[in-house]
């Protein structure tokens, strides 16, 4: 980013406890529901279950996603989320604040009953609690519990079957299509980072048609390629450039050093005022501690949203005005680098264009006009 860029009874609680919280999957009874796959969470790890060991009392933790049926997860149309044979369970039944989750035989109580509703929260009802991340931590081996709900980004959850994320989410890229557009991806730049940090901008790729939505949802991922070079690079490769990102003319001056806001993360995020102004918005000290933007999968995601949905560079509009009022993909390009328009580096601009072609066709509808800058 350039300077440009400033039982029964049972059954009823958890019934009634997803109508309160407006659930849309592990309600007792709604078959649709069901799904087997990853549960992802805090900084883009996977619920995991230590050792993937089956004894009862097994820990139930965050780790690094690696597909191993110890993070394989089912969701059941019985309230119930299980993994090798053994089914997800608050320690000792307890309803208390930061009780254990562990795995144990499934045995129908109250302590293995879970509602994930529309705000990607997982309740257990009998504690009318969330599942959480103890700490607040995304430490490889960082234990599960349950917390009262705070709304928190270590109580957000992606569940297979519609809850919480992908398709569930409203987001319309799956992940099945964000891993074919990014293949190679770096694994920091996770989907569940991604789909947590919309929660910050709920208009992104939401408003409008069908067809906008998906556009505006392959702009910005196309933009996002380009800076990356397909979601690799997390900081700037350009080390040289690393120094001349400190404006000193700015009060607050360049607190974590002269070389400190190079860019990072999709969006590429440079600059201290800029570092500066994304915390701000963020809730994040990105001033003092820019390589949160390489190191927190979600923050990381959410300064390249931020960027999106506030940014005018010399476009005069924001990226996602651009795309929801008509403008094209091609002013999205001047509000990222405009230096790359009117001729100042055509093969850049192509290649952003190229990339946005093949994602709508991913996505399965067309690019339309002004494509170019």
């Amino acid at each position: 980013m350039d300077r440009s860029r400033s039982a029964r009874l049972r059954r009823v609680l958890v019934a009634a406890v997803a109508a309160v919280l407006g659930a849309v999957v592990l309600v007792p009874g709604t078959a649709a529901a069901a799904g087997t796959g990853v549960i992802t969470g805090y900084g883009g790890k996977c619920v995991d279950v230590a050792g993937a060991n089956t004894a009862n009392g097994t820990k139930v933790q965050l780790w690094t996603c690696n597909g191993t049926g110890a993070q394989s997860w089912t969701v059941g149309t019985d309230g119930t989320i299980r993994a090798l044979g053994k089914c997800l369970d608050v320690s000792g039944g307890s309803t208390a604040d930061g009780a254990k989750v562990q795995l144990w035989d499934c045995n129908g109580t109250g302590a293995q009953q879970w509602v994930a509703n529309a705000a990607r929260d997982i309740v257990n009802p009998q504690a009318n609690k969330c599942l959480d991340a103890t700490g607040p931590s995304s430490a490889d081996g960082t234990p599960l519990q349950i917390w009262s709900c705070g709304g928190g980004a270590n109580q957000k959850w992606t569940v297979p079957g519609g809850g919480g994320g992908g398709g569930g989410s409203g987001f319309v890229v799956s992940e099945a299509q964000f891993n074919q557009m990014f293949p190679n991806r770096n694994s920091f730049y996770t989907y569940a980072g991604l789909t947590n940090a919309m929660t910050k901008y709920p208009a992104f790729a939401t408003t409008g048609s069908d067809t906008v939505k998906r556009q505006e949802a392959a702009a910005f991922l196309a933009n996002v390629s380009h800076e990356t070079g397909g979601l690799v690079y997390i900081h700037e490769i350009n080390t040289a450039n690393w120094p001349t990102y400190c404006d000193w003319s700015q009060p607050y001056g360049c607190p974590a050093g002269q070389s400190a806001y190079h860019g990072r993360g999709p969006i590429q995020l440079s600059w201290n005022f800029n570092y500066k102004a994304a915390g701000d918005a963020l809730g994040v000290d990105l001033l003092n501690n820019p390589d949160l933007v390489a190191t927190n999968a979600s923050i990381s995601w959410q300064t390249g949203l931020w960027y999106w949905m506030t940014g005018t560079g010399n476009a005069g509009t924001t990226s996602h005005n651009a795309m929801v009022n008509g403008q094209g993909f091609g002013t999205t390009i001047r509000a990222i680098n405009s230096i790359e328009c009117n001729g100042g580096n055509p093969a850049q601009v192509q290649s952003r264009v190229n990339l946005y072609n093949q994602f709508v066709a991913v996505l399965g509808v067309p690019a339309g006009g002004n494509l170019t800058c």
